[in-house]
């Protein structure tokens, strides 16, 4: 069905449940997903709801439905469902507001970066005290190496014109191996996957969580990760040390299973990161040359900063670091390749 054609049907499903009322719908964001997300605005008392248009033949409603009705029963604050037709694809949720995260950050506003992030720690703490296994999939070894595939398949190959040689190959899967055994070494709760400022919501209480669909059960560090090394804003690190401190401190007095001594803590969280940024990395560069999504371009040198910084630091990562700094010396090539 053509977007149009999707969008005369999510109109006509949204009457269904005005109740006679007039309305207006306009884009409220977009998702590096085929998801689109509009506002709902009744003309009466302009009173908001935000529309989920999912197509069903590139998306499932289910997985988000599920996430919801878990993260909400661990006592984090998530969008209400207040109708769902999984045949169309269409979700009817309640309205967190229009400020992210990143938007109060980026504005520097009268919320502080603390206030915030110690919001979204509190929240993490919360969720992953409610882990149970069997829930969510296993983030497991297939999963995670198939994500950092993503590195050599869409970023060295299809966005910079890196030409992966056997030798090439080795050095990269002898260190994904490590990788990966890192990530599965470590404790496992529940993942929201994307936890960070684009996701977090700023109103009350204090985080608003969106965009959890992909949730599963596996590393500890995670969502941390995600959260202070954000592919979107950057901090000084002895801040991001800082945060990861009190998550640590915190998640010790609430009995998850944290590694007693902070050294091996951190390890562990950079380990993680590099996963993610490696695999972000590959997603970034797939969504410009095969979504036509470029604007996520322009995030990629933060990213592959966080990667290099993390594989300079660890002799068992050292291979990468040649191909990381080769990486970071290309030239931007221009988007326009069809896949």
């Amino acid at each position: 069905m053509s977007a149009d054609l999707r969008l005369n049907a999510l109109n006509h499903w949204v009457t269904t449940h005005a109740a006679g009322r007039a309305f207006t719908l306009s884009p409220a964001s977009a998702d590096a997903s085929f998801r689109r997300y509009f506002r709902l605005e009744y003309a009466d008392n302009h009173a908001t709801q935000i529309v989920m248009d999912a197509p069903p033949d590139k998306e499932d409603c289910a997985p988000f439905v599920h996430a919801s009705d878990v993260f909400a029963a661990a006592g984090l604050h998530v969008p209400a469902l207040l109708a769902q037709d999984f045949q169309q694809g269409f979700l009817l949720l309640e309205d967190l507001g229009r400020t992210t995260f990143l938007d109060a950050l980026q504005r520097d506003d009268a919320t502080t970066p603390d206030a915030l992030y110690g919001a979204a720690i509190g929240a993490l703490v919360k969720l992953q005290c409610a882990s149970q296994a069997s829930v969510f999939p296993d983030y497991d070894a297939a999963l995670l190496m198939r994500e950092l595939q993503l590195f050599p398949a869409w970023y060295l190959r299809v966005h910079l014109g890196i030409d992966i040689d056997a030798a090439l190959t080795q050095s990269i899967e002898t260190v994904f191996a490590r990788i990966v055994a890192n990530n599965l070494a470590q404790a496992r709760v529940f993942v929201h996957r994307d936890y960070h400022s684009r996701n977090l919501m700023v109103c009350t209480p204090l985080p608003g969580v969106i965009d959890f669909q992909d949730a599963v059960y596996g590393p500890i560090t995670y969502d941390l990760v995600s959260l202070l090394r954000d592919a979107y804003i950057q901090w000084p690190e002895a801040r991001v040390l800082d945060w990861c401190i009190r998550f640590w401190e915190q998640a010790r007095a609430a009995g998850l299973p944290v590694p007693t001594d902070f050294a091996c803590f951190h390890q562990d969280f950079e380990w993680m990161g590099l996963q993610r940024h490696l695999k972000v990395l590959g997603i970034f560069a797939r969504l410009a040359h095969r979504d036509g999504k470029t604007r996520y371009l322009d995030d990629i040198p933060m990213v592959l900063s966080y990667a290099r910084t993390v594989a300079k630091r660890y002799r068992d990562l050292h291979p990468l670091v040649a191909v990381l700094d080769r990486a970071a010396g290309q030239p931007t090539p221009r988007v326009g390749l069809s896949f």
